[in-house]
């Protein structure tokens, strides 16, 4: 099966949606693809629209207004034949082809393991925003929240207001660093609210800077957290950890396409395309910097995709998106992983979890295909989602090539993109 139209957009979060409802406002017909069953991605993952906050809706109403052609559950799992893409959607493929393609694919987590984060009831910070946004149940458990950057805020606010109750919240990083940070909010009035908001909603726990992880601990479940700020230990009981030591841009389909990537993000212009001319990308996998720097992007990078000759350099859609990649630095800057993060796994800390891969397998002097061959790390399941950062980080590996099917299809899944040229 095939589907025809002018602009593709890969990726429902705030950058997709906004990239798709302006394109189509413009003249564009715009198909999008989403992992998700409903359109909002991580930020505004949903079951009920009632319960996003009001620029969530707005922006999903736009798309639904403008004749977005919205494919659920859907991902791109090739690109590279340039005869358009393979997306599969419910054990079936299909074939897209677009003029433009517009790549909002946001970010994952990076895990850093350290002793015991592979026990049940530890979690990822955006994980868990996702499975409270579910209807996850923590009412009366005891939480500790850690890692670094501003995702801890609102995580730690909504455990709070699901009635947990938040013993700590750790911040890894230095309190120059944070207070640097803290300084530039004034130019992002709404970002500085929305984080005294969230602070107001655990303002009766204490939130510790220069304070990380050393390990978790239980008896075949969590118990108790390890934490340090590297003069003195102590011990935090809880039941539920949340943490993650930043986020990581997915850039595995710019790659597919052939789009340069430079430290980790894909470069762009001031148009938000990438080395490649008829491709765009917006969000996350240009730079993290939350969900109102994404709107920004996918706006332009819509609107561009689909030929508006309206928007010119020097608008104040342009002076916003350059302001907010100004916050994304400083973000990177504040919130980077520290080097004792860097040095807490011992030798039987498991490091690649698919494949049951611990850190004292690998040796140093390997380079990561040399990893891949002797110990099978980032060839399971995940194929390296997870454990190929930390890899990046702890040994220095290079990324790995990126090769179709992207993600971990089934064979079935891929065959009939091959054998039907039926039109959706």
């Amino acid at each position: 099966m095939t589907v025809e139209c002018d602009v593709l957009v890969v990726g429902g979060g705030p950058a997709g949606l906004a990239a798709a409802a302006c394109a189509a406002e413009h003249g564009a017909r715009v198909v999008a693809v989403d992992q998700g069953a409903r359109p909002g991605g991580q930020v505004w993952r949903h079951v009920h629209r009632d319960h996003l906050p009001a620029l969530g809706r707005d922006w999903i109403a736009r798309c639904e207004r403008s004749g977005v052609r919205w494919i659920a559950q859907a991902a791109v799992v090739d690109g590279s034949a340039r005869d358009g893409l393979v997306v599969v959607r419910r054990g079936e493929s299909f074939v897209v082809r677009a003029r433009r393609i517009v790549i909002a694919t946001g970010a994952r987590e990076l895990f850093l393991p350290f002793p015991g984060w592979t026990l049940p009831n530890v979690l990822g910070l955006g994980g868990a925003k996702a499975l409270l946004d579910s209807g996850m149940t923590v009412r009366g458990k005891r939480v500790v929240v850690a890692g670094t950057g501003p995702l801890l805020f609102p995580v730690a606010a909504a455990v709070a207001r699901s009635g947990a109750h938040v013993a700590t919240v750790a911040e890894q990083a230095p309190l120059r660093q944070v207070a640097r940070f803290a300084v530039g909010l004034v130019d992002h009035p709404g970002k500085l609210l929305q984080g005294v908001r969230y602070r107001g909603a655990f303002a009766r726990t204490r939130y510790h800077l220069d304070t990380w992880i050393g390990r978790a601990e239980g008896n075949g479940g969590l118990e108790r957290v390890v934490l340090t700020n590297g003069r003195r230990t102590w011990i935090e009981p809880c039941d539920l950890l949340c943490c993650s030591s930043g986020l990581v841009p997915n850039t595995d389909l710019a790659r597919l396409l052939g789009c340069v990537v430079h430290d980790g993000i894909v470069s762009v212009d001031e148009h938000q395309q990438t080395s490649d001319p008829c491709v765009y990308c917006a969000g996350e996998p240009t730079g993290v910097a939350g969900d109102a720097a994404a709107l920004i992007e996918g706006e332009i990078a819509g609107r561009c995709a689909a030929d508006d000759a309206t928007l010119r350099r020097g608008s104040p859609l342009y002076v916003t998106r350059d302001r907010w990649r100004r916050f994304a630095t400083d973000l990177a800057a504040a919130f980077h992983p520290r080097s004792e993060m860097l040095e807490r796994p011992d030798a039987g800390t498991i490091l690649c979890r698919c494949e049951d891969v611990r850190c004292g397998s690998i040796d140093s002097r390997w380079t990561g295909r040399q990893a891949r061959l002797y110990t099978r790390i980032g060839m399971g399941p995940c194929q390296g989602a997870v454990c190929g950062p930390a890899c990046q980080l702890l040994f220095g590996f290079a990324p790995g090539a990126v090769r179709p099917p992207l993600g971990a299809p089934s064979i079935e899944a891929l065959l009939p993109a091959t054998t039907s040229s039926d039109s959706m």
